[in-house]
């Protein structure tokens, strides 16, 4: 088993489920339903938990305690997609974030229950199990907003043009790609592409929205290599200033 390829692909993985799990947590007080503010607090929740776990595996593969690792890096030593790192906004982009990302994310993890690496297969089980419900929230949501008044599909039209770009920044290719596809830890970002375009096509195409040509857009990509945006490293100082 390589460790590097194995290793590089935890850490994204972790690194996006803590940030956006952050990032989710400051709808906390401010949901514009009470329903919605306990619901984006569990997932957020849910998410924090996540990255936990695999920053403990990443701890049995020799790198730091999980709170050395969340806590005491900078920016430029996280490999989470840029996507997640971005500012809450309006609701509206929230949403469309949690329904993008989490439908890749529930795939992603689906895939992972194949994986030959056991720990990893393993856990991908039960993290599986908690994203169904996280996806179930977010296509509930974008059928009714997706398909409500002219404002709501204007509001949310105009959230899913502005985040489609960084949300192929997800697949952004890991170096050691072929080495995780030839071992079996992983069939590869853009399986994991295909499988979500299928996905997010068919829930679209549900409401009044309209999914551009993916092919026409350029990926918002770097974040996996360490190159983010002005927003990450103030959100780590925070996340550390009780640490």
């Amino acid at each position: 088993m390589d460790n590097l390829a194995l290793k590089e692909l935890i850490y994204k993985m972790a690194d996006d489920q803590l940030i956006l799990g952050h990032r989710n947590s400051e709808w906390t007080g401010l949901g514009p339903l009470l329903e919605e503010d306990i619901a984006f607090s569990s997932m957020a929740q849910d998410k924090v938990g996540q990255s936990y776990a695999l920053y403990q595996m990443l701890h049995q593969l020799g790198e730091n305690e999980p709170d050395i690792v969340a806590f005491t890096r900078n920016s430029d030593q996280f490999h989470n997609c840029q996507f997640a790192e971005l500012p809450i906004g309006e609701y509206n982009f929230s949403l469309v974030r949690h329904f993008l990302f989490d439908l890749a994310e529930f795939i992603r993890f689906d895939m992972l229950t194949e994986s030959s690496y056991t720990p990893l297969s393993n856990l991908a089980i039960k993290i599986r199990g908690e994203i169904r419900y996280h996806v179930m929230h977010a296509t509930t949501w974008m059928k009714q907003l997706g398909s409500a008044t002219d404002e709501s599909v204007q509001r949310m039209q105009q959230s899913l043009d502005e985040a489609l770009p960084y949300a192929l920044g997800i697949f952004e290719p890991s170096p050691y790609e072929n080495r995780l596809i030839n071992e079996g830890v992983f069939a590869g970002e853009d399986v994991l592409k295909n499988k979500w375009t299928e996905m997010i096509t068919e829930e679209i195409g549900k409401t009044k929205l309209v999914l551009p040509d993916l092919e026409s857009l350029t990926p918002v990509l770097g974040g996996r290599t360490g190159t983010h945006t002005e927003h990450l490293q103030p959100l780590l100082d925070e996340m550390a200033e009780v640490f």
